[in-house]
């Protein structure tokens, strides 16, 4: 495995190198941006800088994020630790390269820092031992080797090292974090949705938090375009109007938007989780008896070459 995915190869010296460098850096000087239009986060972000591109920043995402489930499931804690979490992984890097920084160990601070944000206090010993498990789970021998005191307090300190870089990079604003919880429920409860509708909502709110969705849209609008897609996908009514939407401040344009976005990432969710489809049925070839020859016509007196039937053997299409 490369450098970059070893978080032990990766001396402590570079993460304080890093936490120097953005301490003197502009960006932490000025009020901190966290919302991005779909052009900055495509094409302008830290990675794509080094030479990363889309699909692969993609493919890393999906990876911290698939990690922190793990870990937050481990740890028993709640799902809105694991959310804030994974949001506060995708604004380090909009402002940090994945080619300078584990996301294993970005994101095992990460956690540590939600706990804290949201006052869930979860001991830094239990979330560095179940880090490392998860990391090294292809190693048999790696739960016994992460209570041995050098491996443990080397570790730590890769935490405690990305911890300062993080809260450096977000100039000490990380920790405020709006999820879009609190407006899915309040949204929920004033359109009387039903069990079902709310269920589907929950569900996609929880999807939406690995995507991007929370780096272009705010809590709220995204909690209301959540409601009305469940309820596009339940065939349910909601609201005692028709454009119940506006009660929420989210304008009709900016509902379409994001609902746009949001039908853009399930195709492409569906799309990645569709099996391979079946390979074409094989053709039976009928080895019939060869007729006897004949003698060889002259082409001036037999068809032409051109004017024979040509017999297609395309397959059919399997769309």
């Amino acid at each position: 495995m490369g450098e970059e995915q070893h978080p032990r190869k990766r001396s402590r010296q570079h993460f304080e190198a890093e936490e120097a460098r953005h301490l003197k850096s502009p960006q932490c000087e000025t009020t901190a941006k966290w919302y991005y239009s779909k052009e900055e986060i495509e094409r302008f972000s830290p990675s794509r800088k080094d030479g990363i591109d889309l699909a692969k920043e993609s493919f890393l995402r999906s990876s911290y994020c698939n990690f922190l489930q793990r870990l937050g499931m481990k740890l028993n804690v709640s799902q809105v630790i694991i959310g804030c979490a994974m949001v506060m992984c995708h604004r380090f890097y909009m402002r940090q390269s994945h080619a300078k920084n584990d996301w294993r160990t970005i994101a095992t601070a990460s956690l540590f820092l939600a706990c804290k944000a949201e006052d869930e206090p979860c001991q830094l010993s239990s979330i560095v031992v179940a880090s490392y498990e998860i990391i090294y789970e292809w190693d048999p021998s790696a739960s016994i080797r992460i209570h041995q005191t050098e491996f443990y307090h080397e570790f730590k300190e890769f935490i405690l090292a990305g911890e300062r870089l993080l809260l450096d990079t977000s100039a000490f604003q990380l920790l405020d974090v709006e999820l879009p919880y609190k407006p899915l429920a309040a949204a929920l409860n004033r359109v009387n949705a039903w069990p079902d509708l709310a269920t589907a909502a929950w569900n996609f709110v929880h999807d939406w938090l690995r995507t991007t969705l929370c780096l272009q849209y705010k809590p709220h609008v995204i909690a209301t375009a959540t409601v009305h897609l469940a309820s596009t996908f339940q065939n349910a009514k909601v609201g005692s109007r028709r454009d119940w939407w506006l009660d929420f401040g989210v304008t009709t344009k900016l509902l379409k938007e994001v609902i746009q976005e949001m039908c853009m990432l399930i195709e492409v969710e569906r799309r990645r989780t569709m099996p391979p489809p079946p390979p074409p049925p094989r053709r039976e070839v009928a080895w019939a008896i060869p007729a006897p020859l004949k003698p060889p016509v002259h082409m001036a007196r037999g068809n032409t070459f051109h004017s024979y039937p040509l017999q297609s053997y395309r397959q059919p299409g399997i769309w």
